[in-house]
């Protein structure tokens, strides 16, 4: 609980093919024998993650992927899993063994690069091991590409400099409220507590908007819902109540019309996703029919209940609002479908456990197939009549 979530965290993912030593370069840059290690191709099999401070820079995610020309039935589920990597990619280091390139493999991949807007260095590994003609050749070639051993440990402080220099140039300054709320304005966060809330703990997002407002100087009144009405007599001059979505309909009747109100899960749409995309894919329900299929998508793994959010209650409340029944199906974590084309609507959860990249790029692979995607908040708000008041704040 101490340490970023791994959410928050630029995601950096190491991509080449077998034996280009991809393993050992990883294991050179934090320092630690994180990855497998050995000369025969393919020994990752599957994506290996380390969480890591790069200083000066900050908390990152590491990935070392399987080598992209493995080959066979079991080969091409890992090139498949390594591919499916580069939805959550915030920046990508490609791997060349200098004394084996694979130009026609490293073009094809900057392709994919390209198409996932990821940022990218080039390494060319094994320096050690390559003649001074080769070594000269590729320097002319790539002259913005690094130069290492990561087995002699050559040129990996470098490495390391220019990593942290590209990821500073493209780092931006977030905020989930800061930008919302003046400083030193209030903030009341409505925290239902039921049999999904965590045992003596809060979830992630309102922990996350705690910090975001202690970092801009905001004053944050945390209550339940019960206690909501008498928080608004004790606070004056609120300027915005974010709820629980499971809470919308009972906290809007008791918050004034004259103080915005909104949910965590449209927040956390906005900030990591694309709020006016999800604003779009509502209008989609209008259109759904009997049986039409819904795919319900929940970034966190969680035992299930009959208080559930995304299983129970958002099924139940929509089949209600609409008069019929719908066809629902549930994928959690990073297990979004590749094919999505059948499904007439995606509902999303508020994507708090995955990063922004991550988010995106299932926005974008919806929009180019043309499947409506919304957010759990929104929906919430569609289905208690107050999206628009929820989303006023944020025009």
């Amino acid at each position: 609980m101490q340490g970023t979530p791994r959410a928050n965290r630029p995601h950096i993912a190491i991509y080449g093919n077998r034996n280009a030593g991809k393993s050992s370069l990883l294991n050179a840059v934090i320092g630690q024998e994180i990855s497998l290690v050995s000369s025969v191709k393919g020994t990752t099999t599957d994506p290996v993650t380390k969480t890591m401070e790069l200083l000066p820079f900050g908390p990152v995610v590491f990935i070392d992927t399987a080598g992209l020309d493995d080959s066979g039935e079991l080969g091409d589920l890992r090139v498949e899993r390594s591919k499916k990597i580069l939805q959550r990619t915030d920046f990508a280091i490609y791997t060349h063994d200098i004394n084996d390139v694979d130009e026609i493999a490293f073009k094809h991949f900057l392709k994919e690069f390209k198409r996932f807007s990821i940022p990218y260095m080039i390494v060319f590994n094994k320096i050690d091991e390559a003649s001074d003609e080769i070594l000269e050749h590729y320097k002319t070639e790539y002259p913005e590409a690094n130069y290492v051993s990561a087995l002699k440990e050559t040129n990996i402080l470098e490495l390391k400099n220019d990593l942290i220099r590209r990821l500073e140039d493209g780092k931006e300054e977030e905020t989930l409220i800061g930008d919302l709320v003046p400083y030193g304005g209030k903030v009341i966060l409505v925290v239902p507590i039921d049999s999904e809330a965590p045992k003596g703990r809060i979830i992630l997002p309102q922990v996350q908007i705690i910090r975001d407002a202690l970092d801009h100087g905001i004053k944050c009144f945390v209550v339940r819902d019960t206690e909501l009405v008498s928080a608004l007599e004790d606070v004056k001059d609120v300027d915005l109540v974010i709820t629980d979505s499971q809470a919308f309909k009972e906290v809007n009747e008791m918050v004034p019309d004259h103080i915005p109100l909104t949910s965590f899960s449209i927040v956390f749409a906005r900030h990591k996703g694309d709020l006016w995309s999800f604003e779009r894919g509502i209008k989609a329900i209008e259109t759904l029919k009997p049986g039409s299929k819904v795919l319900i998508s929940e970034s966190c793994t969680h035992n299930h209940s009959h208080e559930d959010i995304g299983r129970v209650k958002i099924p139940k409340l929509l089949n209600k609002k609409l008069g019929f029944d719908l066809d629902y199906h549930f994928k959690m974590g990073h297990d979004f479908p590749n094919d999505i084309k059948h499904f007439d609507l995606v509902i999303h959860c508020g994507s708090c456990m995955i990063n922004k990249k991550t988010m995106l790029n299932r926005i974008t692979m919806c929009d180019e197939i043309g499947v409506p995607i919304t957010n759990y908040g929104i929906v919430l708000a569609y289905i208690n009549d107050i999206l628009e008041p929820s989303l006023e704040m944020f025009r």
